[in-house]
């Protein structure tokens, strides 16, 4: 097939990198230098264009905004097959208080929430809360509109911040949990569970981020909690809205079971990269299946050996960041280690590949079991460098708490 993969960052280059593999013809637009290497690369974001003109047979889109804006819709009325929620479906992510408010009328399992629209009203609310409180502004915010305050004054500062329109909810205790599948609007085919680490320094400390990274091992979720995510959340979710595309759930696994943190209505980014690494194939014809509406039955196929993937970010972020400088190593790290590379906050300078974003690149690589795979990835990680260069040394740590041996030979 000829496949057109929307979007510029990591994700979309594994999504470009998984269908390359698998035989599939890719066009990225508007991509980027490691999507150029497996496709042909358009830069533009006149993306129906792009899609009549290439005679795509399907297109995947990648980020969040142009779901939001409703290129679903747009791609359907002309008649072209595309992977993705309608802008209406699409809320679930664009708006934290249609989620919760969705939650709520449906019966999924959430954590208690309020929402404001006035900071006089979210300080109000900050009364029926005990700390550590979650503030979280109400739009999308690129995995950063998201502030868990520890006391009154950090509430008070997180309100101001992200205000007025806000969902203040009370914060829950658990082991977090990335839940993805797709969805045709009536049956769904689930990805194995993944672990994101979201905020910028180890042990989970400092501001959120966009994701720094995230590794992907079958032994996150049992059978049964699959299971009971699916027929509690995800199956809830599709029957209530016709969801198709890429549904994401942000879950806790709590003492009382999972519950819903966020929705997100497209792959999360950076835990494409360790699922794409990690599966057997089959991804080209399950996206078809989807457009399709014939997913019932199907099921994906996974490597036994874990997948890690950790980001390379630039001096400053999640804040103001440096860009422009020269990155050296991601050819020794991809023969010498064995890891896949994905390009993202990246563009061609006049010395070579330059930093061009927060998040430069993830790093990713697997092994017989997580231990092996941690280590792979570090070792790859090691390889590679540009001025500023900033990374969690803890990616995947919690799994080893977990199963602390390794696998036999």
């Amino acid at each position: 097939m000829k496949i057109l993969v929307i979007g510029s960052g990591g994700r979309e280059h594994a999504i470009a990198w998984r269908l390359s593999l698998e035989g599939h013809e890719v066009i990225g637009a508007p991509g980027n230098p490691g999507v150029a290497q497996v496709g042909r690369v358009v830069n533009s974001m006149n993306y129906l264009s792009v899609a009549e003109s290439s005679s795509a047979d399907l297109t995947v889109v990648g980020p969040e905004i142009p779901l939001a804006a409703g290129i679903v819709d747009q791609f359907r009325a002309r008649g072209l097959s595309i992977i993705g929620p309608t802008q209406e479906q699409a809320q679930l992510e664009a708006s934290k208080i249609h989620a919760k408010e969705f939650m709520q009328r449906t019966g999924i399992p959430t954590a208690r929430f309020a929402r404001t629209n006035s900071e006089e009203t979210a300080i109000a609310a900050l009364k029926a809360f005990p700390f550590p409180v979650v503030v979280k502004a109400d739009g999308l915010a690129a995995g950063k509109g998201v502030i868990i305050a520890h006391d009154r004054a950090e509430a008070e500062a997180a309100v101001q911040t992200l205000g007025p329109h806000l969902v203040i909810e009370e914060f829950l205790i658990g082991e977090e949990v990335s839940f993805i599948v797709i969805s045709d609007g009536r049956d769904a085919v689930p990805f194995e569970a993944t672990q994101d680490h979201k905020t910028i320094y180890d042990n989970d400390t400092g501001p959120n981020t966009g994701g720094m990274g995230a590794y992907c091992d079958g032994r996150i979720l049992s059978a049964s909690d699959t299971s009971n995510i699916m027929e509690t959340i995800i199956n809830p979710t599709i029957r209530a809205t016709g969801f198709t595309g890429f549904l994401y759930a942000g879950l806790m696994m709590t003492a009382d079971g999972p519950k819903v943190i966020e929705f997100n209505v497209r792959l999360g980014d950076p835990e494409t990269q360790p699922l794409m690494h990690r599966m057997e194939g089959g991804f080209g014809d399950t996206l078809m299946r989807a457009v399709k509406g014939s997913l019932k039955g199907v099921t994906l196929k996974w490597k036994a050996d874990p997948s890690v993937c950790v980001v390379l970010a630039a001096s400053g972020y999640p804040g103001t960041v440096r860009t422009g400088n020269v990155i050296t190593g991601i050819e020794a790290s991809i023969e010498e280690c064995g890891a896949q590379v994905f390009q993202a906050g990246v563009k061609n300078g006049s010395n070579g590949l330059e930093t061009a974003g927060g998040r430069v690149l993830g790093v990713t690589a697997s092994g017989r079991d997580l231990a092996t795979a941690i280590g792979n990835t570090y070792a790859a990680v090691g390889q590679i460098h540009f001025d500023g260069m900033q990374y969690r040394k803890d990616i995947g740590k919690k799994g080893l708490k977990r199963w602390p041996r390794t696998r036999p030979a």
